[in-house]
């Protein structure tokens, strides 16, 4: 018996150890610290549970194998949710791994009905039409989309400007899929699955290596702006006092532009805590616009915005960011529109009004209001005219088609503004960074990072970080940053790998219900 054999033996008699290592291998390839690189294990880290399954019938069991699995998989990538509330984290925990089991659950459907084989063919069109599907809703935190797995692999996932994260999803599925079939199947079988397996990994880096070949051409962007992104390192659980903190960022500010003339800058997320836009502070408004003018530069912003809806009604507060140019003209205002489930808002509420009370608060207000436009920001510039500036707010950066409508609406360049210091010196941040890497080569467009107490960086429209800020250290960081405005494939369809996946599981589900009535099995 070949050792290969003997895994798949141990596998199939260890009730859970399989479901504890593929827990594990999931969790531990996410992006963590950056000496930590083990994102190549997400390649098989889907193979002892899949082989595990083989021979499980009962639905309970199958039930706690891949919940076991699923729940690991969550605590070892997501345990930092809860340094910054501790019951949000653990129903976080929990319940993602309720969702991440969807996918594996019409596995076994499937399985039933037409046999593994077949399964483990449907198993890469059902994981990436779950995880798009998933994501639309207002209960999604979409996280631990696996192709995010991969998000500092970077020479290996440049194919994600044609195919989004979609792609790369589908891709390491399908890797595990064929490695399964080779460990399960005859000697003679073995060489059909290892050569697709081959050119799996040669595809990608074929396509990085022509594409980094050509970046001579492509690295001559349009146009650049100078930016410069303040961060503060402001501790948020700390006791806050709004006009020093407004102090503070533009002493930071003032001697960097001072230094460094930029068309542009950038502060955190919440940077400004108190209504500036309301009457009772016209003269904070009015001293940040005096500031504005002397230094020659706009200021991109966040801060918390506040509407009327009319008398005797409460207001409606929104986590949002301005653009604030110099001179007296009207502030360009974005309000967030993916809000943290439970920590920013309570999914449904619109519907269920009474869900309000379950909202865990991350910074002293809970329950803010959805915005409701990707509405981008056009900032005038003396050398370069009118650019349109794409900002979005922290969580908001993990949504791929949400980034593609601001770029489609004309966005030359990507700005998030993020305050990740709830989760202290864990590596949240890290695996934050990470996934807006993915946005930036999803779209071709470089991205300003702009963090409270980091990671404050400047990135590449290949993904790659060009200079940064050390966190938890106060600091100013200006660059020149390209413009571009091409269109990627997968910004122009942000959603075609998912829906035609989502389409080939409808029709796979079909021929595995007509299978298991003329009693086909693989």
């Amino acid at each position: 018996m070949t050792s290969l054999s003997r895994t798949v033996e141990q596998l199939g008699h260890s009730r859970y150890a399989a479901s504890v290592l593929s827990g594990f291998l999931l969790g531990v390839s996410f992006p963590s610290y950056p000496f930590i690189r083990l994102e190549l294990l997400a390649w098989v880290a889907l193979v002892p549970l899949l082989v595990s399954l083989r021979t499980v019938e009962n639905a309970g069991e199958l039930f706690r194998r891949v919940y076991l699995s699923m729940f690991l998989f969550c605590l070892i990538s997501l345990w930092w949710v809860s340094l910054a509330t501790f019951l949000g984290g653990v129903l976080t925990i929990v319940a993602q791994a309720f969702f991440l089991m969807v996918p594996i659950l019409v596995f076994y459907v499937v399985k039933k009905m037409a046999g593994f084989r077949f399964a483990l063919f449907s198993l890469p069109f059902f994981w990436v039409a779950w995880e798009w599907s998933y994501m639309q809703q207002d209960l999604s935190l979409g996280w631990l989309t696996l192709g995010n797995s991969q998000a500092n692999l970077n020479f290996m996932i440049q194919y994600a400007d044609m195919t989004g994260v979609w792609g790369i999803s589908f891709w390491l599925v399908w890797f595990n899929v064929l490695v399964v079939l080779a460990m399960t199947g005859s000697k003679k079988e073995v060489l059909r699955f290892v050569v697709p397996m081959f050119l799996m990994i040669l595809a990608p880096l074929v396509y990085s290596t022509l594409l980094f070949s050509r970046e001579g051409e492509m690295s001559k962007p349009e146009a650049k702006l100078r930016v410069t992104l303040v961060q503060p390192n402001i501790d948020p659980h700390g006791i806050w006092v709004p006009h020093d903190i407004m102090e503070r960022y533009s002493w930071v500010s003032g001697n960097a532009v001072r230094e460094n003339r930029p068309d542009l800058v950038i502060w955190p997320e919440t940077a400004i805590l108190f209504y500036i836009l309301e009457p009772p502070f016209a003269d904070e408004l009015h001293s940040l616009r005096v500031s504005l003018r002397q230094w020659h530069s706009a200021l991109l912003s966040g801060f918390i915005d506040v509407r009327h809806k009319g008398d005797h009604q409460p207001l409606e507060i929104y986590n949002a960011s301005m653009l604030l140019e110099p001179g007296n003209g009207a502030p360009q205002i974005y309000r967030k529109m993916h809000l943290v489930p439970f920590a920013e808002r309570v999914p449904y509420l619109d519907y269920f009004p009474w869900l309000g009370y379950a909202t865990f608060s991350l910074s002293g207000i809970s329950g803010w209001e959805r915005g409701r436009d990707t509405s981008v920001m056009k900032l005038l510039t003396p050398t370069h005219g009118e650019v349109v500036i794409a900002n979005f707010i922290c969580y908001e950066s993990i949504f791929p088609d949400h980034v593609t409508e601001f770029v489609r609406k004309g966005a030359r360049l990507l700005t998030l503004v993020t305050n990740d210091g709830w989760y202290a010196t864990s590596y949240g941040p890290y695996q934050h960074l990470a996934i807006g890497q993915l946005r930036c080569i999803e779209n071709r467009r470089a991205m300003a990072r702009c963090a409270n107490t980091g990671l404050t960086v400047f990135i590449d429209r290949f993904g790659r970080i060009l200079e940064e800020i050390p966190w938890w250290k106060e600091q100013s960081l200006t660059a020149e940053v390209p413009l571009e405005s091409r269109l990627t494939f997968y910004t122009r369809h942000p959603d075609l790998v998912p829906k035609v996946a989502l389409a080939i599981s409808a029709v796979l589900l079909f021929v595995a219900c007509s299978r298991w009535q003329k009693g086909v099995r693989e």
